[in-house]
């Protein structure tokens, strides 16, 4: 994260050889190692023009360090607010580093924390940190003791953390859960699509909207990935993955199908939909109808899983290993354990040239990307 250089930036005076605060100046390259021009911009900034003591400065940066900060870290930290420099450590600074080391941020994980975030720290422990901070755990109905989910959570997106309780996060949860979004529909939802929970009440009702639009309904369980497919693309976007489809020869009615099926083939790129579609309707024993009935299909990378495994299916096809007619689908879609189990390993006399089938795509495409290296 850059340093926030508007914060200063309108407060400071045309630089000169000899900034107004010398001691600032001196302080902010002999302790934080800042360069010259960044110690000068903020030493002219008229927020510390009058400072005359390094009380505060010091108390802060013994107290980072006692805490576990880096010199790195606490470095960061002033650079992305300099105020943090001048706060009063037993009444600002450490409540609330106390309050993240409580839930389980300490040492080192803190001051990386805080060394990308420490606008953190300005906010109102009181009256917006703890807040938050509670309404998210009640959420994440399954996280550990550990607070493991809370803390990744937090560390993606601190600003969730730092809106407004109430008029945010309280009003958009309420009306999620209108929607039938609730325990760990509306915990995963967090996960995957954090931003939804602060976007302006009627952004948030509009994207509701169009989800009921596309056909999906708000008492199906459905409706929450639903939810995260459509917040996670533009109409446009919608529009242009549409004629993709179309482009193959899948009616929109088709598309639709596939989509309420599985609504997050939106997520795929459009390079890895042209491929997983080219292949399916370039094989003469696949069909575009196998999408149709499973759509799950398409968000499987076409590296690590189908032509793999198309590669065994077509060994075990031309020894005749199987009794009976192998589905391609159902070997695409079952786990990577299972599948050794049921279409490799048990075939001890054809196990090696099996697992060799299954691994060689994966090791062509990492002595090409070695290859590459070499030659640059």
């Amino acid at each position: 994260m850059k340093p926030n250089l508007f914060m200063y930036s309108s407060l400071t005076k045309t630089p000169t050889q000899t900034p107004p605060n010398t001691l600032l100046f001196n302080y902010l390259i002999q302790t934080l190692k800042f360069p010259k021009t960044l110690a000068q911009s903020f030493s002219n900034s008229t927020l510390y023009s009058n400072v005359k003591s390094l009380e505060k400065p010091h108390s802060v940066i013994h107290y980072l360090r006692s805490i576990g900060f880096s010199e790195t870290d606490i470095r960061s930290s002033v650079r992305l607010h300099t105020r943090i420099l001048f706060f009063n450590v037993d009444k600002n600074l450490k409540p609330k580093l106390d309050f993240f080391q409580d839930m389980g941020l300490v040492g080192s994980d803190l001051g990386k924390f805080i060394s990308n975030r420490s606008n953190v720290l300005t906010s109102s422990l009181e009256k917006t940190l703890i807040p938050c901070i509670q309404i998210l755990r009640k959420i994440l109905v399954n996280d550990n003791e550990n607070n493991q989910d809370l803390i990744k959570l937090i560390c993606r997106c601190s600003w969730l953390i730092q809106s407004n309780p109430e008029r945010r996060l309280l009003s958009n949860i309420a009306f999620l859960e209108s929607c039938g979004i609730v325990g760990s529909q509306l915990s995963g939802l967090l996960k995957v699509r954090p931003r939804l929970f602060i976007h302006d009440e009627s952004k948030l009702r509009d994207i509701v909207s169009r989800v009921s639009d596309l056909g999906f309904s708000v008492n199906s369980r459905m409706f929450v990935h639903g939810l995260i497919a459509v917040s996670g693309i533009s109409k446009e976007t919608f529009e242009r993955k549409l004629k993709l489809f179309t482009s193959f020869g899948f009616t929109e009615h088709e598309f639709m199908e596939m989509f309420h099926k599985q609504p997050m083939i939106l997520s795929r790129s459009e390079e890895q939909l042209k491929l997983v579609i080219d292949f399916f309707l370039n094989k003469p024993e696949l069909k575009k109808e196998a999408l149709i009935r499973k759509p799950c299909c398409l968000c499987f990378s076409p590296v690590d899983r189908l032509i793999p495994r198309y590669k065994v299916m077509q060994i075990l096809k031309s020894k005749r290993l199987l009794k009976k007619e192998p589905s391609f689908v159902h070997a695409l879609t079952v786990s990577e354990e299972k599948f050794l189990d049921i279409y490799v390993t048990r075939f001890r006399d054809d196990a090696e040239d099996l697992l060799v089938a299954y691994k060689s795509h994966s090791l062509d495409s990492s002595d090409s990307s070695a290859a590459a290296e070499e030659e640059s």
